[in-house]
């Protein structure tokens, strides 16, 4: 799929496409000391993809995932995420889409501790009123190894099996979209790596769309895609990726 779009192409293929940005902007201050952090970046991620964001610290990326997402507001251009445009919606509107149609995953896993990891799980149906899909739950805790699990509150889990109660949770709500900040810097490389797996599956199995910033070309070898970042612009776009390949690209834009 092509990265650059207008908005037509946008319409066209909207039914393929799970967030997609048309030239997106975003400034941080005013006047001469204003840093655009994303400048002018227009990019498709296809329904079911599993996709990485890299680039130098500074360049951007967090920047590009959080406005996708809905999390920061856009200084121009627009954002649609699950065939909707966020970048328009009010702030309640916003949390709701946020709440029902998107999910996260970040670096520290947020589990209650007083819950198991079940109730963890469940937690943002609970919260928004929604009834559980029991076969939905266990398809989920199956294809992360959750299973035998469940009981179990988070002091008695390892870091690897609270990450995967934390993608699990993300998963639950069947969400348009899971945002991956950094997934695996909590982990060492062996959990680490079964963490990556998973979400491969996530995205291979149950056709889950999921958009992962990582500063590591091992983890973005994972994903189907890389989107290269730098300068807040988009200077690379490769399809299944290796490790080696995006170490070479990330080596020219200063990585």
């Amino acid at each position: 799929m092509n990265s650059t779009l207008s908005a037509a192409d946008l319409l066209t293929e909207r039914a393929t496409i799970a967030v997609s940005t048309l030239n997106l902007v975003k400034t941080y201050g005013t006047g001469p000391q204003a840093v655009r952090a994303v400048d002018g970046i227009s990019v498709a991620i296809a329904t079911g993809s599993f996709t990485a964001i890299m680039g130098p610290s500074g360049s951007g990326k967090s920047t590009l995932m959080h406005c996708m997402a809905g999390l920061d507001t856009i200084s121009d251009g627009r954002v649609f995420l699950g065939g909707q445009e966020i970048s328009r919606m009010r702030d309640t509107e916003l949390t709701l889409l946020r709440r029902t149609r998107v999910g996260f995953v970040f670096q520290s896993f947020n589990l209650l501790p007083t819950l198991t990891a079940r109730q963890n799980i469940l937690l943002p149906l609970d919260l928004s009123g929604r009834s559980v899909d029991e076969d939905r739950l266990q398809r989920v805790c199956a294809s992360l190894g959750l299973s035998d699990r469940l009981g179990h509150r988070p002091g008695e889990l390892s870091g690897g099996q609270q990450q995967r109660v934390a993608i699990a949770r993300a998963l639950i709500t069947e969400p348009a979209v899971i945002f991956a900040d950094e997934p695996t810097g909590a982990l060492d490389s062996a959990n680490g790596q079964v963490l990556l797996s998973q979400l491969r599956t996530a995205s291979r199995e149950l056709g889950q769309t999921i958009v992962m910033v990582t500063h590591d070309a091992g983890a973005a070898a994972y994903a189907d895609r890389a989107l290269l970042i730098n300068d807040g612009r988009l200077v690379g776009d490769l399809d299944r990726p290796d490790a080696d390949s995006l170490r070479v690209e990330l080596s020219q834009v200063g990585a």
